[in-house]
């Protein structure tokens, strides 16, 4: 499972792998590198949108000010 999401701007990928989950900064080129952020393992996936307000909330800014998950192609 792999979810996108615009943290404030920043376009972040979690996906599940296993029993873990791993974020990844997605840059402009759509290349990934480790966000290095740790997400609890049983957090479900309709939670992730508000952990990552929650963990990122002091990059907020008047133009970006919210954490909204990116529709895969899948779903359109």
């Amino acid at each position: 499972m792999l979810c996108r999401f615009n943290v404030f701007g920043r376009i972040i990928a979690v996906e599940r792998v296993g029993e873990a989950w791993t974020a990844y900064l997605v840059g402009n080129e759509g290349k990934r590198r480790p966000a290095g952020l740790a997400i609890p393992s049983d957090l479900a996936p309709a939670e992730l949108s508000q952990y990552l307000y929650d963990i990122y909330h002091e990059s907020a800014t008047p133009t970006n000010g919210d954490v909204f998950e990116i529709p895969s192609a899948q779903n359109r």
